[in-house]
């Protein structure tokens, strides 16, 4: 029987173990952390019963995903909960750029950019299943689906500044551009629209939601599912230097390729330690958990029931911040991102003490403290935020990288989505996965298709293992 190790019991990380086992590979999952989840993990703060998760969060990309919808996780405890609204984006006037499911019910929300709506997302979003299975893996590669892909793939080569001019209300121009931000980069950079518009056909197919329970529930689905085909996961077990891992055919890192850099030594080809020890990283992400009493007081009604809000204001506003961001400058006004999940998942809460999900984009690394910019940026459009305010636990970019070692200075996003790692990945290569070395291969989000707990980054290096096995 062939045998694997994991480094890493991230989503991604699990996600190759699961498809290591199932083709019948003996497999040890290694985690450097007490708990398993990488960012998919939640716990109970600041006050006992409410429930926060720690990194990811609302799942478009996950609930959708080719690997994760082919395995029975509902018998293993997972469920997925939907919000009434999926997004908004609220205005400094009182109106919004509203999200919904519905292409058609986003659409008639957005008056004279309905039909631009429609015309961009309807035909996608429809297709979207076959879609998947093109843009969840490598780009340079032939596909499965060429003229789908075509269709979906032409617009999201221009920067999203570009394709927000298409949109002539504020409104739809905000809600585009609040989810191209999701790629922390500069939004007049080529590509930025890839992600945004990745994020809302997956959207508009499958919805918005939560797991219930938290996203530990990803992980913990996951982690049993492989037990029962015959893995084994230790926690607490840090891998350092090439001479911990045991002897085995196979190996995966769910890891950033720095780390790998510095695991595998002089064990890697010079040209791929070289590129992974100048790997680019990304802005960070400066987190801040709230307790909440009686929610969150919007002034916009859309708001008040959406599970993702966006908090920065019309689109210049945002393309600003995130130049600043970019630039290594602390923006006034900042990026940030707020989930309510408890709305979709009201398990989440403590009577009326609700758990309040916050992040600001902020310089890679950024040492200050970003709360009151936080803080600041929700009153803006929820006046009386401050006065509901319980209780509060922050984790800053530093705190952040030693929460999850692959997230350094806060880095989330495990590297910069540039358009050179978008196409090749860590490193410029037309096999990302592979590290150089004879069954060792690289499964983190620093791979195509990059970020989310859609498990697809471990599944496609493990398939790719799998067929060197063979």
């Amino acid at each position: 029987m062939s045998t694997a190790i994991v480094v890493g019991a991230g989503p991604n990380g699990l996600a190759a173990a699961i498809t290591l086992a199932q083709a019948g590979v003996q497999v040890t999952v290694l985690e450097a952390a007490d708990e398993i989840g990488g960012g998919t993990r939640s716990s109970e703060a600041i006050i006992p019963g409410l429930l926060h998760d720690h990194c990811s969060a609302i799942h478009p990309m996950a609930v959708g995903s080719p690997f994760l919808s082919g395995l029975p996780l509902e018998r293993y405890g997972l469920s997925w909960r939907w919000s009434e609204v999926d997004c908004a984006h609220p205005l400094d006037d009182g109106s919004a750029g509203v999200l919904y499911r519905s292409v058609d019910q986003t659409a008639d929300g957005l008056g004279g950019d309905g039909s631009r709506w429609r015309a961009l997302f309807s035909g996608p979003s429809s297709k979207y299943d076959a879609l998947s299975d093109d843009i969840m893996g490598p780009l340079l590669r032939i596909p499965s689906h060429p003229l789908t892909l075509a269709r979906f793939g032409v617009p999201t080569v221009l920067p999203a500044s570009t394709l927000a001019r298409c949109f002539r209300t504020p409104e739809a121009r905000a809600l585009f551009g609040g989810v191209a931000a999701h790629a922390f980069r500069p939004l007049h950079h080529p590509m930025t629209s890839a992600i945004g518009l990745g994020i809302l056909t997956a959207g508009h197919r499958h919805g918005w939601p939560v797991a219930a329970g938290g996203s530990q529930s990803i992980a913990n689905a996951m982690a049993s599912l492989l037990v029962d085909l015959g893995g084994k996961i230790e926690t607490g077990v840090r891998i350092e230097t090439a001479s911990q891992l045991p002897p085995n055919d196979v190996t995966m890192f769910d890891l950033a390729p720095e780390a790998i850099a510095g695991i595998l030594g002089d064990r890697l080809p010079r040209r791929v330690s070289r590129a992974y020890r100048r790997f680019r990283r990304g802005p960070g992400a400066f987190k801040v958990d709230f307790a909440v009493e009686d929610s969150v007081p919007w002034t916009n009604p859309a708001a008040r029931h959406a599970g993702t809000v966006h908090v920065v204001g019309e689109f210049p506003e945002l393309a600003a911040a995130e130049r600043d961001v970019h630039a290594g400058r602390m923006p006034e006004r900042p990026f940030v991102l707020v989930g309510q999940q408890y709305l979709a998942d009201p398990q989440r809460s403590v009577g009326n003490v609700h758990p309040l999900w916050t992040y600001a984009h902020v310089p890679n690394g950024y040492t200050g403290d970003a709360t009151e910019a936080i803080v600041c940026q929700i009153e803006r459009f929820a006046p009386g935020f401050r006065e509901r305010i319980v209780g509060y636990t922050v984790r800053s970019t530093t705190q952040m990288a030693s929460y999850n070692l692959n997230y350094v200075g806060g880095d989330i996003m495990t590297g910069s989505k540039d358009v050179r790692r978008l196409v090749f990945g860590p490193r410029t290569t037309l096999s990302p996965y592979r590290v150089g070395i004879p069954g060792m291969f690289i499964c983190s989000a620093a791979t195509p298709p990059g970020p989310g707990a859609h498990g697809m980054c471990g599944a496609n290096a493990a398939q790719l293992a799998l067929d060197e096995l063979r």
